[in-house]
This record gives C-alpha cells, sequence and structure tokens, in this order.
C-alpha cells in the first residue's frame, strides 16, 4: 500500500499534494502503514480514505478505487450509520463499539457483516480535529457462530426439557446433579436434586447398584446401557417405594484429553410397556399351553402371510419344528403338490378381500403320508383403523371323513354305473333273449306264460299250430291236442316241483313236424327264495344228433383201423420175437434127442432152453405191463428205501463208467404198487438211459411228494397227492419226433438186436395200471429225464419190508402133502402134476372150478393146499378161491395165470399169484410160501 499512498495522485483531491499535508497526519499515516492492525484514517470535510494493508482486505472490490475517495461516497450502504459516528468524532470524541453491525453489499449483495471498531478523532497541526482514524476487525464468523450456538444450546435445553424420556447431566467425580430435565424430575417424585450427588439425591437408588454403575462408567469411560430395568424410587415426597422398569444409558463425557468429566444419564419409563409385555408374555403363555392342548393344528400369520405361531400339533404331527416361514413356503414343503396352488389361491384371495380362508388340503406328516385337512383361518383387525393385523387359523384333520366321502362317491358312482349297466344289461339281455335261436319260457305255479322270447313262440306254432303269448295258459293252448298237453304237462310238472332237470326228446305234432329237443328246466324264485315258476331253455339238437350219430360212426370205423394197425404191428413183433426164441428151443431140444450126447453140451443146451423161456416169459410180462393186463400184487412200500436197495443192481446193469446218483426228501413217501414191476420199470429206464448214453454219463434218480399229476400227452392231470420218481440222463435227448413214439410197443431208436423195443411199453403200462402214468422231457444235447408218477398213500402202521424177503429157501420135497390141482389144459395139467409129484407132493387133478367143489366137498379137509389156473371155463380161479375160502378159511390157496383181464383189473384179492410160465423151483417156493402164510382173510 505505501506505493500506491506514494503514487496517488493526491493533488486532484481535496487533500492536495503530500506535500502539503500536517506533520500529523504525515506521522499517523506512518504508524498506520507499517502497522499490521486493519485501519483506515479519514481526513479533511470529504473524509478522504487512506488505509493500510490490513484494511485492504475488508476493502474487497473498493479497492484501488477506494483510496483517495470520500468515505460516504465508498460505503453508501452503511452511510446513515457512519455519518452519526463520523459527527460525534469530529467533535472529538472517541468511539468503540463490539461486534456492530453493518449491512454492506460484497458479492454482489448485501450481506449482514459484524465489525468491533474504534472511532479517533485526527487533530491537524494546530490541534483542531480534521478526520477520523478507525481501527477494525471483522467479527462476522465469530459473531455468527456464537448466534449458532446459541441457538443450539437454546435448541437442545429445549429438547432437554421438552424430551419425552428423562434426562440428567451429571457432574464428577461425586456424580453430582448438574441438571435434570422435567422427565427425571417427574421419574424421582418431582424432588430438588440439583447440586445433590445421586447418593443424597436418591438414598432408595444405592442399594440397587446404580451408583456402582456410575462409579464404573466413570472408572472405565466405557458407556453403559440396559432394557427393562428395574428401580425401586420413591413417587412422591414421604410416599412408598415404587418399582418402576426402565430403559436407559449411562454415557460418560469426556475432554480432548479423555478425562471423564461429566456423565449424560438417558432413559424412559418402559413400566408400562414393561408391564404389558409381561402380561403379554403371560397372555401369550397361557394361549399357548390353551393351543397345545387342543387336537387340532394352529397357527398364526402376519398380513403377508409370514408365520407367527404354529402349536405342539402342528409340530408332532409334520415332525418339524417352528422357524419362521412364509405360508407360501408352507405350501411348497407340506401341502401336497396337487393341492398347494390352490391352498395358495384361497390364501391369497382371503388377504386381499379380508375375508375367511378356506380350504380343504393335504399335509404332509413326518411318516411321509398325506392326510386330509381343513385349513380355515379368520382375520383379526386393528380396533382403532380396522386393518388386519394377523391371520388366526387352523388345520382340522378330516381326512377319515373325505376317506369316507370318497367312498360314498365311488360308491354312488359305482352304483349308479351298476344301475346304467344293469340298466344297459337288461336291454341287452332282453334283445339277446329275443334274437337268440335258444327258446325260453317261463311259466308260474299255474302254468300261465310270464315270458316267452320270440325263437319259442315261433317254434310253439311250427310245431302245434298254436302261438302263445303271454297270459296264456300253456295247458290251454293244447287243450285240443290231449296226448301233446300230457308229453308237455309231464316235463313242467318236473321243474316246478323244484327238480333241475336237462333231457333230450321229440316234441310235436308228427303231423306237422316233430323234431328233437335238448331242454332244461330251471326253478324260478323270489326274493325271498320261494318257488314261484320255471323256466326253461329248449334247443333243436335234431341236426346235431344226426351229425353226432354220423361222427360216432365215422370215429368207431377209425378206431377199428387204429386197433387193427396196432394189432398188426403187435402181432408182428410179437411173432418176430417168439420165433426167434421158439427157434432156439426147437433147435436145442433137437440136439438134445442125438443120442452119445455129452454132458457138457446137454447142459448147455437146456441152459439155452431155460434162458429161452425166461425171456419169452420176461416178454409177455412186458406185452401184458403195456396192455395193462398183467396181474399186480400191489403192497405199500417207502420209494426212497426201494431205491437205496436196489442202487447196486442199477449199478451193475448201467456199468462202471456211469455214475447213478439218488436224491430223496427229507420225509418218507409211501406208494401201493407192485414192488417187483416197479423195479423192474427202474431197470428199464436205467439201461434205456445207459444205451443212450453209450455206457459213459451221469444217471439221476430223485423222489419228491406232496402234488398233483400236472396233464400228461393231452390227458388230463389229477389232484391229490403223488410220488414223483424221476430219472435223468446226460445222454444226447430225444428227437422230438421221437418223443411221441417212444411208449409204443416194439418202436426203438436202438440197433437191430439191441432191443425189443418194450421197455418202455412196460414202464408206461404199469405207471397207467398203478393209477398214475409217465412223462419225460427231452430236449437235443440236453438229456433225457423220466418221471413217474405214483398216488401217494398214508401207510399202515406196520410196513413190512419186502426187502430181500421175497424169495424162500426151496423146500427139498413136498413131504407127502396133498394138493388139489385144478387145470382146465390137459398139457399144464399134466406137466404141473408130474414136477409136484416129483417133488414130493401127493396131487388131485381135476380140469374145471366145479369140479374142485365137488372134491373138496367129498374129501373135507383131506387137502393141505389147492393150486388153480385162474382162466378157466364156467367158474374161474378168483371165484373158486373166494368160495374155498368162504367155505375153509384156513385152506391155503395159490393161484396161477398166464395172462387175466380179472386179476389185471381187480388184482389177486389177497391171494397169492404166481406168474406162467414158472419153474419147479418158483413152483415149490411159492407152495412153500402159502402154506406158511395161510389163506388171506377177505
Amino acid at each position: 500500500m505505501v506505493s500506491l499512498i506514494r503514487s496517488h495522485p493526491w493533488a486532484t483531491t481535496s487533500l492536495g499534494a503530500v506535500e502539503g499535508w500536517p506533520k500529523g497526519l504525515t506521522a499517523i499515516l506512518g504508524m498506520m502503514v507499517s502497522g499490521g492492525f486493519p485501519a483506515i484514517a479519514l481526513w479533511g470535510p470529504d473524509l478522504i480514505q487512506i488505509y493500510n494493508d490490513g484494511y485492504r482486505e475488508l476493502m474487497g472490490h473498493r479497492h484501488p478505487a477506494g483510496l483517495g475517495q470520500p468515505t460516504l461516497q465508498c460505503w453508501p450502504e452503511v452511510a446513515h450509520i457512519n455519518e452519526p459516528i463520523y459527527a460525534r468524532v469530529l467533535a472529538g470524541e472517541a468511539l468503540n463499539f463490539e461486534d456492530a453491525l453493518y449491512p454492506i453489499r460484497r458479492n454482489g449483495r448485501i450481506e449482514d457483516a459484524y465489525f468491533t471498531l474504534s472511532y479517533s478523532p485526527l487533530r491537524e497541526d494546530e490541534g483542531k480535529v480534521a478526520g477520523v482514524l478507525v481501527t477494525v476487525v471483522e467479527t462476522t464468523a465469530r459473531v455468527t457462530a456464537e448466534a449458532k450456538l446459541r441457538d443450539s444450546e437454546h435448541r437442545l435445553s429445549q429438547m432437554f426439557e421438552q424430551a419425552p424420556t428423562f434426562m440428567a447431566l451429571l457432574r464428577e467425580p461425586n456424580h453430582t446433579f448438574e441438571r435434570v430435565n422435567p422427565g427425571y424430575t417427574k421419574l424421582i417424585g418431582g424432588r430438588e436434586v440439583v447440586g445433590l450427588s445421586v447418593a443424597e439425591a436418591l438414598p432408595e437408588a444405592a442399594g440397587q447398584g446404580y451408583i456402582d454403575l456410575l462409579d464404573q462408567v466413570y472408572r472405565s469411560g466405557e458407556p453403559f446401557a440396559a432394557r427393562g430395568a428395574k428401580i425401586a424410587i420413591v413417587a412422591e415426597p414421604g410416599g412408598p417405594v415404587v418399582d418402576h422398569y426402565v430403559d436407559f444409558v449411562y454415557q460418560p463425557i469426556k475432554t480432548a484429553a479423555g478425562e471423564v468429566t461429566g456423565i449424560f444419564v438417558e432413559g424412559a419409563d418402559v413400566t408400562d410397556r414393561t408391564l404389558a409385555e409381561a402380561a403379554l408374555r403371560e397372555s401369550e403363555a397361557r394361549f399357548r399351553v390353551m393351543a397345545d392342548s387342543v387336537p387340532q393344528m394352529i397357527w398364526i400369520t402376519d398380513p403377508e402371510g409370514r408365520v407367527e405361531f404354529f402349536n405342539r400339533q402342528w409340530t408332532s404331527y409334520t415332525g418339524v419344528a417352528f422357524e419362521p416361514v412364509t405360508a407360501a413356503e408352507v405350501a411348497k414343503d407340506l401341502v401336497h403338490p396337487e393341492d398347494a396352488a390352490a391352498t395358495m389361491d384361497a390364501f391369497d384371495q382371503a388377504r386381499r378381500t379380508g375375508g375367511v380362508f378356506a380350504v380343504e388340503n393335504r399335509i404332509r406328516s413326518a411318516t411321509g403320508e398325506y392326510r386330509w385337512f381343513l385349513a380355515r383361518a379368520e382375520p383379526y383387525r386393528d380396533v382403532q383403523f380396522g386393518e388386519v393385523t394377523r391371520w388366526f387359523g387352523t388345520s382340522v384333520d378330516i381326512h377319515d371323513r373325505v376317506v369316507a366321502e370318497g367312498r360314498m362317491r365311488d360308491l354312488n358312482a359305482r352304483l349308479e354305473r351298476s344301475v346304467e349297466e344293469r340298466t344297459a344289461e337288461r336291454d341287452l339281455l332282453a334283445n339277446v333273449v329275443q334274437a337268440t335261436d335258444v327258446m325260453i319260457m317261463v311259466i308260474d305255479l299255474d302254468y300261465k306264460i310270464l315270458a316267452i322270447n320270440k325263437a319259442n313262440a315261433d317254434e310253439f306254432q311250427r310245431i302245434y299250430g298254436v302261438l302263445p303269448v303271454v297270459g296264456d295258459n300253456m295247458l290251454d293252448l293244447l287243450a285240443d291236442q290231449p296226448e301233446h298237453r300230457e308229453q308237455v304237462r309231464v316235463g313242467w310238472e318236473r321243474g316246478l316241483a323244484g327238480e333241475e332237470i336237462t333231457f333230450i326228446e321229440e316234441f310235436g305234432d308228427p303231423d306237422r313236424v316233430r323234431p328233437y329237443y335238448e331242454v332244461k328246466f330251471r326253478t324260478l324264485r323270489n326274493e325271498h327264495g320261494e318257488r314261484v315258476g320255471c323256466y326253461q331253455f329248449a334247443t333243436d339238437v335234431t341236426e346235431r344228433l344226426r351229425k353226432q350219430a354220423d361222427l360216432a360212426e365215422a370215429q368207431e370205423t377209425v378206431r377199428q383201423a387204429q386197433k387193427m394197425e396196432a394189432v398188426g404191428q403187435l402181432t408182428g413183433g410179437v411173432a418176430h420175437d417168439f420165433n426167434n426164441l421158439l427157434t432156439i428151443i426147437r433147435s436145442s431140444v433137437d440136439l438134445l434127442r442125438r443120442p452119445g450126447l455129452a454132458e457138457e453140451r446137454r447142459r448147455r443146451y437146456v441152459d439155452a432152453v431155460s434162458d429161452t423161456v425166461d425171456r419169452a416169459a420176461k416178454l409177455t410180462g412186458q406185452l401184458l405191463a403195456f396192455a395193462r393186463r398183467q396181474a399186480l400184487t400191489p403192497e405199500v412200500f417207502e420209494v426212497g428205501a426201494r431205491l437205496r436197495s436196489i442202487a447196486d443192481l442199477l449199478d451193475n446193469v448201467t456199468g462202471a463208467r456211469i455214475l447213478i446218483l439218488i436224491e430223496t426228501v427229507g420225509r418218507p413217501c409211501y406208494v401201493r404198487a407192485d414192488v417187483s414191476q416197479f423195479e423192474t420199470a427202474l431197470v428199464n429206464l436205467a439201461v434205456n438211459a445207459r444205451d443212450a448214453m453209450d455206457g459213459e454219463g451221469t444217471v439221476t434218480l430223485r423222489v419228491d411228494g406232496g402234488g398233483p399229476m400236472p396233464p400228461i400227452r393231452g390227458h388230463a392231470g389229477a389232484k391229490g397227492s403223488f410220488v414223483t420218481i424221476s430219472l435223468a440222463d446226460t445222454g444226447p435227448g430225444i428227437r422230438g419226433e421221437d418223443l411221441a413214439r417212444i411208449f409204443e410197443p416194439f418202436f426203438t431208436t436202438k440197433k437191430v438186436g439191441k432191443g425189443t423195443g418194450l421197455d418202455l411199453s412196460q414202464v408206461f403200462g404199469f405207471t397207467k395200471q398203478s393209477g398214475g402214468d409217465v412223462a419225460v422231457e427231452s430236449a437235443p444235447g440236453q438229456g433225457a429225464t423220466f418221471t413217474l408218477y405214483l398216488p401217494e398213500v398214508t401207510p399202515p402202521i406196520e410196513v413190512i419190508d419186502t426187502i430181500g424177503s421175497r424169495d424162500l429157501a426151496p423146500s427139498p420135497d413136498g413131504g407127502g402133502r396133498r394138493v388139489l390141482v385144478v387145470e382146465d389144459n390137459v398139457e399144464v395139467g399134466r406137466f404141473s402134476t408130474q414136477i409136484l409129484q416129483d417133488l414130493g407132493y401127493v396131487t388131485t387133478w381135476v380140469g374145471t372150478g366145479e369140479e374142485a367143489l365137488d372134491v373138496i366137498g367129498r374129501e373135507g379137509a383131506g387137502f393141505d393146499v389147492v393150486f388153480s389156473d385162474v382162466v378157466m371155463p364156467g367158474m374161474g380161479g378168483v371165484e373158486l378161491a373166494k368160495v374155498l375160502r368162504d367155505r375153509y378159511p384156513k385152506l391155503p390157496i395159490l393161484l396161477t395165470s398166464g395172462y387175466s383181464h380179472v386179476l389185471a383189473q381187480e388184482g389177486p384179492h389177497g391171494f397169492e399169484l404166481l406168474h406162467k410160465p414158472y419153474s419147479a423151483d418158483q413152483l415149490s417156493r411159492m407152495l412153500q410160501r402159502v402154506s406158511r402164510t395161510g389163506t388171506p382173510p377177505k
């Protein structure tokens, strides 16, 4: 500013050139310019402005134009303030103003500014006041801040006083009350406490720990807060101590250095809220106890569907403990997928309208089962505003009802369908009855026609010339045809009497037509089961009977042709085999007749004859077994034991390279059959298996029991219990085309000379004659399995083990015992008597059963045993044996036969049987046997 002041053209102002300035002014200006305090000198009548660097900041936009300018002209906006002041100072008065308000223009607008100013008079050299010296400091920022602070303090004071909470300011270190608001005063019962310590002002608080808490806050410098704290305070002077509940905070007041100088106490009396919450908790507890005690599921949601409560029944049923979830989540997780959308739609609709929520849905249990529930909720509204604030709901188990209703609906639907079906069925049946060719008629007990179809009416008219209709009396319709009326009445009379009969008979007038009808009568009963009539089904079978007669005639022709073919095949095979055997016998006999024959050769020819006879006997036995005409001697035996007893025999006949395995069930299996034929059948099957396997492989015999016999080869099966004996080999199997023929006599796939073709025929005949059958299963390359089915029987109390006991030691001679021989064949009779005489028996031979009775009658008990053929003219051997058993129960009887249809069909009736051909040794053993055992009882 010094340079500006020096260079300013002062001469153009009322001050004139600097050289003419008074020394006093120059001196003052020197001090002012060199000083740092803002100052301005106003000189002369125009109060020309001269200011220093400090004041230049206050000039703002007025600098530098304001230098040398009259002050009232430079500051026109405050001229009304300054003019009176200048007048007083020019009069010699010094003035001071602190924080004086000056509305000055700066920053383009009038602003309030605050200044602290000192006005001093400036004198000329002669001592006359010629100007004013102003020193100035702007205090706008301080004054504004102080004003704001005062305003803030006022507002804080107002807040402190008017706050709804209680407040207090404590001075430390003694917790002295410095200030309290009305809320605090009200809390402590209106007591004056300012200036007193807490211990002095509120002695009842000392023993409740609050002073200790203040000490802790003071020492630590850390605030302390509590909610719902209980404090016992004297509510009014001299009054009782009252419990209050407060939320409060002790906030330490610190200096910049961190020193605690006071504690600010602020809080709220929440006694009403605390007591209300306690009451609410108690109410909620009572509600929960009540809600948990009911069998239904109870739940509460807020208006937005957030679940607030589930009772114990909900958790018990679903297995899900309560946790904050939404209704949508519950529907998604626990409601049946088919019901979830409908449940939420109903709930959203209730929330939108404020109406009742109700829906039936299925909720999953803890075990995964879904049960039906009725979910229903009522809205709870705010009393003041009417808005829904809660939904109180229940879910009631209606599963049994829904299931029952479903069953009822299903039942109704079935009933409706049944009615419809019955109606349709009735209509259909009526149509069928009317359209069928079967003639149907229904009458009551008085022969009145209750119903008749078209076929019957038309046929009745055709054969009798009368058209019947419902309501007619059938007998009256034939009143002029008495012979036909009687025939019709007889059949209907039986039907009306309750007989359900079927017969075939001719009906009708011979002059018209008289067909054959198959007539069925059935009883008509009412709903109480009482007979009220009869109905008839009649079918014209005239043509059917004719066709049946034709068919029967054709079938008989075919059967005869088949029989002839079979007889031819059988005859050819038998003739071939017997011719072979007879050739051996004839040749041996011829050789035996040669004179001088060596003993060794004679014995060889005799053995050849004997072996040939055995082969012939076996051949006839196989033929009879196939024809089921052999006389069997059945007895009860245990199959497993019998198999094990012939294991060695099977090993011998099959050879060392074939392994025999026997498998039996855990329990015994008994059958009634001829043991010898049973063993022969197994040997035949084993030999057949051996030949099929070329002598090497495995044969497995297995016994099982308890099941029925299945259908075999197109024949019906049989119920009951059958023992199965299966023999399986590991051979090449049987071709499909051979399976159907393997049981035919003389059929064989073996090479010439390797078999008769009767082994399997014997097995077939034995099983069929024993009440069973034989099945075969095979496939090429998989072996063959033959299974014998024999009826299982209950064993008697004692089963005689026939294993190894069938042969008795031969008797050396007859001992002179008398034998009555009954044989119609002269050669056989002569031969057998000769054998018996050679064995030491005394014989009497007769040719018929009648002669035998005469001889027995004359001789009485003179005979020791009777030996009789079975097949004889007149009285047969079995009939003779029965008569003798009746007359002489103790007389032993032995029967013999090569074949007998009686024996084949009925068995030997308990008598011992010796098969022809027999040897002398066999005859001797059997006579010895029957002599020991005697005649069997009836």
